[in-house]
C-alpha cells in the first residue's frame, strides 16, 4: 500500500514569543471539547511561565516529564529532552494535539499525508510525504487526528524542554519503525502503558 501526500495536511502554526458519559447531547459536549487552537494557546502560555520550566528535574540521559492540568479535560505535558533523545516515529490516535518548544530546540518528523487507521502493518510512503520542522525556543504546532510524527532533541549538548496538550486524553499510542519509505507498526501502547 502506498500513501500520498494529503490535500489537506494537518493544521500547523509557528508562533514567535486525550464521548461524554454524563448524558449530555454530543452538540454540547463538542461545544466545550478544547480546539487544537485552545490546546495552542495553552501551551504556548504554559511555556511562557519561566517558574514552572525552571522547576522541571532534568535528567542527563532520559527524558523527564511532569503531567499538567490541560484545558478542558485535555491531557497535558511538561517534558525535558537531554541530548540526543527523541520519541521515535508515533500517532496520537483519535486525539488533537499542540506542543510548543519551551526552552532550547526541537526538530519534529512528520507525514504530509492521512493513513489508514486500522488494517495494516507495513506501508511504503510515496516521494513527497515528508516534512521537518525546527522549532526553536517559543516555537510549535497544532496538528489533526492521526498525525504521524517524531520530535528529536538534536543539539549534542542542550537540554530542551517542551509543553503539550491533547484532547481527548490520549486512548492509545501506535508506535512505528521506518526504514526508507517503508513504514510499519510496531506497538500500541495505552495509557495504563505509560502512567
Amino acid at each position: 500500500m502506498s500513501v500520498s501526500p494529503s490535500a489537506s495536511p494537518a493544521v500547523s502554526s509557528s508562533v514567535s514569543p486525550y464521548g461524554s458519559s454524563d448524558g449530555s447531547s454530543s452538540a454540547s459536549s463538542a461545544a466545550s471539547a478544547p480546539t487544537q487552537a485552545d490546546l495552542f494557546d495553552f501551551v504556548r502560555r504554559t511555556a511562557a511561565d519561566t517558574e514552572l520550566i525552571a522547576s522541571l528535574p532534568l535528567d542527563p540521559e532520559g527524558r523527564t516529564w511532569v503531567r499538567l492540568e490541560g484545558p478542558g479535560g485535555s491531557e497535558a505535558w511538561l517534558i525535558g529532552w537531554p541530548p540526543g533523545t527523541g520519541t521515535g516515529w508515533h500517532d496520537h490516535a483519535d486525539s488533537v494535539g499542540a506542543f510548543l518548544t519551551a526552552s532550547g530546540e526541537l526538530t519534529e518528523n512528520s507525514l504530509a499525508a492521512r493513513l489508514p487507521t486500522d488494517g495494516w502493518k507495513t506501508l511504503e510512503l510515496t516521494d513527497g510525504v515528508d516534512r521537518e520542522r525546527r522549532l526553536p525556543s517559543g516555537q510549535g504546532r497544532a496538528f489533526g487526528r492521526h498525525h504521524v510524527h517524531e520530535v528529536l532533541n538534536e543539539s549534542p549538548d542542550q537540554h530542551a524542554i517542551s509543553v503539550h496538550a491533547y484532547y481527548p486524553p490520549l486512548p492509545q499510542i501506535r508506535r512505528y519503525s521506518r526504514s526508507g519509505s517503508i513504514l510499519r507498526l510496531e506497538q500500541v501502547e495505552r495509557p495504563e502503558d505509560w502512567q
